[in-house]
């Protein structure tokens, strides 16, 4: 089968479409022929050697932690999934035409999902509402920030949040206003802009998903003992303020991403997709993503 390998660590030229042995599935585990599988950041700061301190990788290797598809072949001991079934999940080496990962990961598509675009999904709607319900925990009516709220996991948070009954303020750069009018958030606040911020109330938790400068800014506004729950690392200072602070990566839950999956094909939920490259283009893929592509870039099978 055809596959894109991590060569070396570097820029996106370390990235080269190959002839790799096809996988098989084990047990518990399936094969998915992939149609969509999304770019997210992690794949670049893996790509780019960025996490190599804390998560080497055995190169050459698959990058990719998400993928959706039509299930080719199932390992011994799978009941629930049968070939032909159109599937989603949160799966490891998704830049590839077969995809194996374990029966827990995947879910079955929505009634009315497109195939190809429910790849860009399962990582994203997992970490936005793991963020929300795993870290930051809010309690009903308590002041959340999400940062980088039109961001594709901060939609998921603030739409977390917003479920489990807290006033949802959400963070945004100014350039953003309009688009952050759409999230169901109860307050946009520009980031970026000094007045926004001053006039931020007291905040029980902040949801953080940019970390850097930003999120520092933001530590004084917590309330004391207040939480701050974050996919990008726990930010500095953090705990020694005596706040709360839980950092999360996220993990497959196929009961969760199926009813986030529902809600997007529902029309609750709205996770743009801006560009489709083909998977000898994943270079081109990564460096647009990369660069700030203002929504989900995607692979295809």
């Amino acid at each position: 089968m055809k596959a894109v390998l991590l060569t070396a660590y570097g820029d996106v030229d370390r990235l080269q479409l190959r002839d790799v042995p096809e996988p098989t599935a084990g047990p518990n585990e399936i094969k998915v022929r992939m149609a969509g599988a999304s770019i997210n950041p992690i794949d670049w700061k893996l790509r780019s050697g960025a996490y190599h301190a804390y998560m080497p990788l055995q190169l050459p290797a698959i990058l990719g932690r998400d993928a959706s598809g039509t299930v080719v072949a199932v390992g011994p001991g799978v009941t629930g999934f049968a070939v032909g079934a159109r599937v989603m999940g949160r799966v490891n080496a998704t830049y590839a035409e077969l995809v194996v990962g374990p029966t827990e990961a995947w879910t079955a598509l929505p009634a009315g999902m497109d195939l190809v675009d429910a790849g860009a999904y399962p990582l994203v709607l997992l970490t936005g509402a793991q963020l929300m319900e795993d870290a930051v925990r809010p309690s009903r009516g308590a002041e959340v920030l999400v940062t980088g709220a039109t961001g594709s996991t901060g939609r998921v948070a603030v739409f977390a949040a917003k479920a489990a009954g807290a006033r949802v303020l959400a963070g945004i750069r100014a350039k953003h206003r309009g688009e952050a009018a759409s999230l169901g958030a109860d307050q946009v606040v520009a980031l970026d802009d000094e007045a926004d911020v001053a006039r931020l109330p007291p905040l029980d938790a902040i949801a953080d998903t940019v970390g850097g400068e930003t999120t520092q800014l933001l530590l004084g506004k917590l309330k004391a003992g207040g939480t701050i729950g974050s996919v990008v690392g726990e930010p500095k200072g953090a705990r020694e303020r005596g706040l709360v602070v839980r950092a999360i990566m996220a993990h497959a839950d196929s009961r969760r991403l199926a009813q986030l999956a529902g809600a997007v094909a529902e029309g609750k939920l709205s996770i743009p997709i801006v560009r489709r490259f083909p998977l000898a283009e994943a270079g081109q893929a990564q460096k647009l993503a990369e660069s700030g592509a203002g929504g989900k870039v995607l692979l295809t099978g």
